[in-house]
Formats: structure tokens, C-alpha cells, sequence
């Protein structure tokens, strides 16, 4: 209807209060379902913290990271102070400097935090998007967790770094980062070209690393060929030396720019080159990459497992929202068979990966929460199958995952038509740039299947891959488990890494066959917690 002065009474604002009033945990039975289901005794405790801590990040923080992600606010590099002294300071908006210490201070990696209470608090921070802030959480992770593989390290320093990632200093909380991307080599570390020089109870570094995400932060764990020898350590390396910081005299290296990506842009990646810095090795130093591989970047894979379900959990809702809203042709969207059932895919697509990312993370506890690096081992031979299934669905996970995340975010957008990929409308281009960015992360899905090819592969001679399927498909139809591992047996009698045309074909086959294997384990997790709506009231 049209005013007699021309105005067009149209209003957003019934949609608009639904979205901006949403709490992601309060107002989702579905999550409060899955956090039960998996919780278990600590259900009733936790389900008041998180009631309690939802708000935060539903309101202030979501509206927080929309802020930072305005293009006016992206971090930027000063080389020199007014004096000529090189600083290389990372400006980074206030709004965002206020997100980060807010969320840091909450002590996710503190002792008092649970496991449980620290992954489904990062799995609602995570619908909010990276934020400049997600990535350095799940660095931090990693970092603390290579410390405490080799607790009898004999560093004081790295006892120092610990204590202030953990449980923070003077209640300032350590910050991490990973660098290990190198230009010649990308996600083959093995061909890392950066030298570690040792120099009494430290190593010095030179040359430079291509592609450091969270250069902000306090320490990295960087990568490095040790002088003398062929093999990769891995190595903890402060930003700044104690007193430094705030002279802003970094720790033997300087910052050649930022780089300009697609998403996450509210986190400084940039080129670094070492010229000396000082670095502490962690664990033996011809053992880096199982220790880059098998326990910091496995749990960043976690963490993109859950970052995944989260974005398409929220990107999901919003368009279900929207469907029920809008009036186009006389019908609601979600009236249309075409959209109704776009709609009813993504939901199911994000039920479907909240419950296998809550799944798998229920593995990694019930295994002590603690990795192998690499498939050797001298444990029984039962734990070495737990450990093995563990670190092959995490690389599944992440594979499939962080790929259909684009997907769903895109049709999440396409419900809104127009709107769906203006900026100011609703977050979801930003979380689409974020999804796609998260896919090569840690890893493109190329790369984590061949690897899944490999470790299968290696592991043959004391794990049947039948078994394996078995194992971890427990719950699905047994039809279904048999022809899944029929299937496997066949394709790993099969080259995968001959440049050839059949290899070509058979690629493509255990590409299909992977996203079948972890879609099943996807939907046994969603039939073990139950369908629930993702929104409350279901209007």
C-alpha cells in the first residue's frame, strides 16, 4: 500500500527486532539440546554460565565485530615512530582492542574453565565471526598445548609464556600466533627454508616466513630448519623480549606489510623476516612438523569444525527468519517450494554439523584431550585405533566442513535476495569472506584428503581399513557401513598421487567418498542428540 503522498510504508523493523533481540544460546533449543546430550553431569552448572555469559556475546560483542569490520577500521602498519626508529606498530581500532582483552580475560584456557565450558563458549563467540580475535583464541590453544606435551622442556621462559597464556599475568592474558607458511612452500612445512641458529639454552632465527596471521600477538610458534640439519623444529618466538614492548623494539624482526585478504580482515596477517630473534625450541627439534602437524594445527582444525557449525547455525537461523518475515508475490519466502526447501537444507545442513563438531570434540575429551603427534606410537594397539580415528575425522571434519560452510552461507544470502549481500543489512557477506578464508586455512580440502589418503594407507598393516570405517561410523545401518568400507578398500588399491588420468578419476571418487564417510558420522551425531528447532517459538 502506498501513502497518498508517495511514501512506501515498508518497514524491516518486525524482522529486525526478531534478529537484534535473538540470545544464540537462550532462544536455540536445538544448542541447548546438543550442550545436554554431550555435557553430561555438568549440564545443570553449565547451563547457567552459558545463560548467564550468552548475552554478551548476542548483543554487545556481535555488535562489536560489525563495527571493526567496516572498512575505515581495518588494521594498518606504522614502520617508524616520529623519531625514525622502526616499530613496525599494528594500529588496530579500539573497538577491537576492547573485544580482544574482554575475551581473553574470560580465561578459556584457565584451569578454573572447563573443556565443555570453553568450547561451547567459543562455539557462540564464533557466530559472531572471527572478529580479529578467533584466530589468535585458537593460536593460543595450540601454543599452550605444545608447552604442556614437553613439560620437562628445562625453559623458564616457556614456563613464564604458559602462565601468561593460561591463567594471565596481573590480569593481562598472552596472546598467540602460528607461523609456518613459508613462499616456496606453503602448507608443506617439511620445505621450511627459515634457520634456527643455536646460541646456548635458545636458537636465534633468519629468513623470512610469507604468511604470519595474528601479528599482533605476544608469541608464534614458528617453524624453522635447524642449522646442520635436514629436519623442521618447532620453536615458541615472543614478539617482543621482556621490556621491550613498550619501547616497541620487536624481538629480531621486522614486518615487511600486511596483506591484503578477501575475509577475516579485521586480523593483521602479514610478511615477516627474522633477523636474529631469539626462540625457544619445544620438544625435539627433529620432530617440528609432527608437532606443528599433530597438535597445534590439529586443534586449530577443531576449531575451524566449530567455527564452521557456528557460522552455519547463525546464517541458518537468520535466513529461516527472514523466509518467515518477508512477502514477495503474495506469499511468505518461506512458502515457496523452492525456497522452503533451500531453507529447510541449510538448517539441516547446520544441525548436522553442530552435532558432529560437539561429537568429535566428545572423542578428543574422552582420549584425555590430548594429541599424538604423528601415527607412531607405543601404545596398546586398541588406543593407537581411538587415537588414529580421532585424527582422521578431525581432518574429515575440517575438509568437508569448513567447504560446505561457503555453501550454506551463500544460499543463506540468496533467501534474501538483494539484501543478501549488502553489507549494513545483516553480517552474513562478512561471515561468507570469513567461510571462505577458513577453508585454507590449516590446510585446503585438497590438500587434508590426501593426507586421509595416506595416513589410511600407512595404517593398513595394523588397522583394516573396514574396521576403521566401522569404528567410526558406529550407529549408522550396517548396509550403509559396509558399502562405505567396500568402497574405501577399493579406492586405496588405487594410485592417488600419480599425475595421471585414472589417478584424476580416482581422486574425484575419494573426494566423494570422504564427504559420504564424514556426512554419515555427521548423521549419527544428529540422530544421538535429536532434531530440536533453532529457533524458540518456532515462528
Amino acid at each position: 500500500m502506498t501513502l497518498p503522498g508517495g511514501e512506501n510504508p515498508y518497514s524491516f523493523d518486525l524482522f529486525l527486532n526478531r534478529r537484534n533481540s535473538f540470545d544464540f544460546y537462550r532462544d536455540d533449543p536445538f544448542l541447548q539440546r546438543t550442550v545436554k546430550k554431550f555435557a553430561g553431569g555438568e549440564w545443570e552448572t553449565l547451563h547457567a554460565k552459558l545463560l548467564d555469559f550468552s548475552p554478551r556475546v548476542s548483543f554487545r560483542w556481535r555488535d562489536m565485530a560489525d563495527a571493526a569490520a567496516r572498512p575505515e577500521e581495518r588494521p594498518y602498519i606504522l614502520h617508524y615512530d616520529a623519531h625514525n626508529h622502526r616499530i613496525d606498530r599494528i594500529v588496530r581500532p579500539d573497538g577491537t582492542l576492547v573485544l580482544e582483552k574482554e575475551i581473553f580475560s574470560l580465561g578459556l584456557f584457565s584451569e578454573k574453565t572447563t573443556p565443555w565450558e570453553r568450547f561451547v563458549k567459543r562455539f557462540l563467540l564464533h557466530q559472531i565471526g572471527e572478529a580479529g580475535v578467533l584466530c589468535p583464541v585458537a593460536c593460543t590453544e595450540g601454543l599452550i598445548a605444545l608447552i604442556e606435551y614437553y613439560p620437562d622442556h628445562g625453559t623458564p621462559e616457556l614456563d613464564r609464556i604458559l602462565a601468561h597464556c593460561k591463567e594471565g599475568i596481573d590480569g593481562d592474558f598472552g596472546i598467540g600466533a602460528q607461523f609456518m607458511s613459508e613462499i616456496q612452500g606453503g602448507s608443506d612445512i617439511p620445505a621450511n627454508l627459515l634457520r634456527a641458529v643455536p646460541e646456548g639454552r635458545h636458537y636465534r632465527l633468519y629468513g623470512n616466513k610469507f604468511f604470519c596471521s595474528a601479528m599482533h600477538a605476544d608469541y608464534a610458534v614458528v617453524t624453522a630448519r635447524v642449522e646442520g640439519s635436514e629436519k623442521v623444529g618447532t620453536f615458541v618466538v615472543p614478539s617482543w623480549l621482556p621490556g621491550d614492548k613498550g619501547r616497541e623494539r620487536r624481538n629480531g624482526c621486522v614486518i615487511n606489510r600486511l596483506k591484503w585478504k578477501m575475509g577475516t580482515s579485521e586480523l593483521p596477517t602479514a610478511e615477516v623476516d627474522y633477523n636474529g630473534a631469539v626462540a625457544y625450541a619445544v620438544g625435539p627439534t627433529d620432530r617440528g612438523v609432527a608437532n606443528a602437524v599433530g597438535i597445534v594445527l590439529t586443534l586449530s582444525r577443531i576449531a575451524v569444525g566449530m567455527s564452521s557449525a557456528a557460522g552455519m547455525l547463525r546464517a541458518a537461523r537468520e535466513a529461516l527468519m527472514y523466509s518467515r518475515f518477508r512477502d514477495v508475490f503474495g506469499m511468505k519466502i518461506c512458502q515457496f517450494p523452492m525456497a522452503a526447501r533451500q531453507v529447510n537444507g541449510i538448517v539441516e545442513a547446520a544441525m548436522r554439523t553442530t552435532a558432529g563438531a560437539f561429537r568429535v570434540y566428545d572423542l578428543f575429551l574422552r582420549l584425555g584431550a590430548r594429541l599424538q603427534p604423528g601415527l607412531t606410537s607405543s601404545e596398546p594397539l586398541e588406543m593407537r585405533k581411538k587415537r588414529f580415528d580421532l585424527r582422521e575425522i578431525i581432518l574429515l571434519q575440517k575438509a568437508l566442513t569448513a567447504y560446505e560452510t561457503v555453501d550454506v552461507i551463500r544460499t543463506a544470502m540468496s533467501i534474501f535476495g538483494g539484501h543478501g549481500v549488502m553489507e549494513e543489512f545483516s553480517s552474513l557477506p562478512r561471515l561468507f569472506r570469513d567461510a571462505t578464508v577458513n577453508e585454507l586455512w590449516e590446510g585446503p580440502r585438497n590438500v587434508l584428503l590426501t593426507q586421509v589418503y595416506r595416513d589410511l594407507l600407512r595404517a593398513s598393516s595394523w588397522y583394516d581399513p573396514a574396521e576403521f570405517a566401522a569404528n567410526i561410523l558406529e550407529g549408522a545401518p550396517a548396509d550403509r557401513v559396509e558399502e562405505l568400507a567396500a568402497e574405501l578398500k577399493r579406492l586405496l588399491a588405487r594410485p592417488l598421487t600419480v599425475p595421471e588420468e585414472d589417478s584424476a578419476r580416482a581422486a574425484g571418487e575419494w573426494e566423494a567418498l570422504c564427504d559420504a564417510i564424514f556426512r554419515t558420522y555427521q548423521e549419527c551425531s544428529l540422530a544421538e542428540v535429536g532434531r530440536a528447532p533453532i529457533i524458540a517459538g518456532g515462528e
